[in-house]
């Protein structure tokens, strides 16, 4: 197909505007603020049971993402391999989506009575969520050509920092002003939320669904496709050992992305606990994370231009690790504030930044994008694993998550310094004229 095709690009980027929503308003604002104060026991105390087991209520909600995401690192690399094969990713694409987008509406009904059924609807829209997201990007090297992968991919985080604003402006109204809407139930805002999430997933995805190819290198479907789909991804796995920074980036990758995404998930629970944050301050925090974030991807698109992908990647990190150490020590409203801000310049950075240096490491002629995605979505979603885990445990064995804080730190030293041995994108490319592998 034609590559750099604008209306294949912005169908593309549209994803980004469909499924963002679930980002801001399930992982980041409303929702863990609600499961806060819903999440609770009979005398309104944060020690819960959950299948039988006491337990903490935001320990329980870092255990359920780790869960989530540690499914997925299983679950992924198989779904690609077999949609490489039979040239389905479009269609393992939807399936993850309109699992996550139903999942999404089914908190609807999300109230204390109904805490098990759905903690397991929160892990299935997470499931839903990042599975999708393995297959979009994918399509990232077929759509376009390299020198466009920062361009296109900074467009797509920008977008869906701006769609998930809109939705989370309609959304804060009737959390504030419920009157407004002629609300008295104080939990139905919330919940109709999680519900308008499920709706904005489902309908701008078909955006994409219509104009991103719906078999791409189809392979001749002989055989099993479950059995051609474990060989598929044995050769991807033979083909990514061969090579040289491939491997080094993704270790890298999966160090420091375990900072980054682990202050994701639980920056807002971290207000709202350690710093007894009123609730419309969390909200409204994240909404303006969410807004430095669109300024924050073009930026590290405009410094890896000038300095190449792992300088400025290693850029990112740094401001990190001022982020984990200002955290530690961080005491009132306004601080958190300033650290959200600075937070939400990094933040969409790193992340558009991270997948456009994976699709330049990948061989030029491979065909086999979601396979080698695969990898890289697995070496996300384990760091996620990891993370959320060792910040909980962290927070359960100390009882404080400023000490949380510090293992992030460490992890992210520990990034910076295995970024280091990877040539910059930019340097490599000139002097060798490869492919960067």
């Amino acid at each position: 197909m034609q590559k750099n095709n604008p209306r294949t690009v912005n169908a593309w980027c549209m994803y980004d505007w469909a499924n963002s929503v679930h980002s801001l308003v399930i992982v980041s604002s409303i929702f863990p603020v609600y499961f806060s104060a819903t999440a609770l026991n009979e005398q309104g105390g944060n020690i819960i049971q959950f299948l039988g087991f006491s337990i903490r209520n935001t320990v329980l909600f870092s255990y359920s993402v780790s869960f989530s995401f540690l499914v997925v690192a299983l679950l992924i690399p198989f779904c690609t391999a077999i949609a490489d094969y039979a040239g389905r990713k479009k269609l393992f694409m939807k399936l993850f989506c309109y699992t996550g987008a139903g999942s999404c509406a089914f908190l609807y009904f999300f109230t204390r009575d109904t805490l098990t059924i759905s903690v397991f609807a929160f892990m299935l829209s997470l499931i839903g969520w990042s599975g999708s997201i393995v297959f979009y990007n994918s399509f990232l090297p077929e759509i376009a050509t390299e020198e466009n992968f920062d361009r296109y991919s900074a467009r797509g985080y920008s977008l869906g920092y701006l769609g998930s604003v809109l939705l989370m402006v309609f959304n804060l109204t009737m959390i504030l002003f419920p009157q407004l809407y002629g609300i008295t139930d104080p939990s139905l805002p919330a919940r109709i939320s999680f519900l308008t999430v499920g709706i904005w997933w489902i309908l701008f995805a078909q955006i994409p669904f219509k104009y991103l190819p719906s078999n791409t290198h189809n392979k001749k479907s002989e055989g099993n496709w479950l059995f051609n789909g474990f060989r598929e991804l044995r050769k991807i796995f033979g083909q990514v050992r061969t090579q040289t920074n491939l491997p080094r980036y993704l270790l890298a990758y999966f160090v420091f992305n375990m900072g980054v995404q682990t202050v994701m998930y639980v920056a807002t629970i971290f207000g709202a606990n350690e710093l007894r944050l009123p609730d419309q301050s969390l909200i409204i925090t994240i909404l303006l994370i969410q807004l430095v974030a669109i300024a924050g991807s073009y930026l590290f698109a405009y410094l890896s231009g000038r300095f190449g992908n792992i300088h400025a990647l290693m850029m990112g990190v740094v401001v990190w690790i001022g982020i984990c150490t200002a955290a530690y020590f961080i005491t009132t409203e306004m601080q958190f504030y300033i650290l959200a801000c600075v937070v939400g310049m990094v933040m969409g950075g790193i992340q558009s930044l991270s997948r456009a240096t994976y699709s330049k490491l990948i061989p030029d002629d491979t065909q086999d994008t979601a396979s080698y995605f695969s990898f890289y979505d697995v070496t996300e979603k384990t760091s996620i694993v990891l993370g959320t885990l060792v910040y909980g445990l962290v927070e359960q064995l100390t009882g404080s998550m400023r000490n949380s804080v510090l293992a992030l730190l460490f992890l992210f030293v520990i990034g910076f310094i295995l970024l280091s041995r990877i040539p910059s994108q930019k340097v490599y490319r000139y002097r060798l004229g490869g492919s960067g592998n």
